[in-house]
């Protein structure tokens, strides 16, 4: 087991790298000046060339990568070139926004998504069946940023309701902390909710034809029995694979949701840092996305040996 998570740690740590490296150059190559940026449209051209050597930004690309790989691997994720703050201190101050939104989103797609889906494999092609199927196809084709803006407009239109502005921690104050995340909490789930349920019920539609089950039907066991205990377990192999992905995409999904909703985490740090051309916030935030979702993959395949004994890890 543990030479297993070695191997997969490096594996993870080896696509992190991949990671870092492309995105180190493409957004170099996208057009856009930091320097330009910074100073404004007034700017005089000897002001956004002296701005530019004191960033580094006129070496080579090559010399801008040796020096950040190496500051990379002493653990400098360097300065925003835009705050002149180390990058590391803006992440840590963000996160807890960007997690609670990903947490409260996967808790709604798993409670809402996997029991529709194994009751509607109970349902076939029952009318609760041919709705669950509609909406889930439904949730996955709609893009949640179209979404999230009807959403907000049409909240605002009826309702005269709109969140509260800023972030308010829910240590703090819980209730409005929910007002805050509630609603694109529900709305970045909506994708996740639709895949959960279509995997569910293909699944359960699967196991429910086995030889065991039927076993354990023919000797007299409840109906309730019979599908949590024997074909719901079984069956959840494949959706904590689907759930595991699609944590990494919620992760992701955050960066529009906190765009559009106001909401101050990193998702939004790194659209401002896209759009500023803020290098070293960008590559930060990207390669911090990129090793949580590693980890989560690490994780799926662990729990993997928890859900089937029979799966042995060398």
């Amino acid at each position: 087991m543990q030479l297993y998570v070695i191997r997969r740690l490096l594996w993870g740590l080896t696509a992190v790298f991949g990671v870092a490296t492309l995105v180190f150059v493409l957004i170099r190559v996208v057009p856009g000046d930091v320097a330009s940026l910074t100073l404004g449209d007034q700017a005089t051209p000897e002001a956004i060339q002296a701005l530019r050597d004191e960033l580094g930004l006129n070496k080579p690309m090559y010399e801008q990568y040796f020096t950040w790989m190496t500051h990379l691997v002493q653990g400098d994720l360097g300065v925003s070139l835009r705050a002149k703050d180390p990058v590391v201190g803006e992440l840590l101050k963000r996160w807890p926004v960007t997690f609670e939104l990903a947490f409260i989103s996967l808790i709604i797609a798993v409670a809402i998504g996997l029991p529709v889906g194994a009751i509607a494999a109970m349902k076939q092609d029952k009318p609760f069946d041919h709705v669950v199927r509609v909406i889930a196809i439904l949730g996955i084709g709609i893009p949640e940023f179209w979404l999230g803006t009807l959403v907000i407009i049409f909240l605002a239109l009826t309702f005269k309701y709109s969140a509260p502005l800023g972030y308010v921690s829910f240590f703090e104050n819980p209730w409005n902390n929910l007002q805050q995340f509630i609603i694109p909490a529900l709305v970045l789930a909506s994708h996740q909710m639709g895949s959960i349920a279509r995997i569910s019920r293909a699944q359960m539609l699967e196991v429910v034809r086995q030889d065991y089950v039927r076993t354990a039907r023919a000797k007299g066991l409840l109906e309730r029995s019979v599908i949590t205990g024997h074909a719901l377990k079984n069956a959840l192999i494949p959706v904590v694979t689907i759930v595991g992905l699609q944590l990494g995409r919620l992760l992701g999904g955050t960066v529009i949701m906190e765009t559009i909703f106001s909401l101050p985490g990193i998702g939004r740090l790194t659209t401002e840092a896209i759009f500023q051309r803020d290098y070293a916030q960008l590559q930060a935030n990207i390669l911090f996305f990129a090793f949580f979702f590693v980890l989560i993959n690490i994780g799926v395949d662990l729990l993997y040996g928890v859900l089937d004994p029979r799966i042995r890890y060398r």
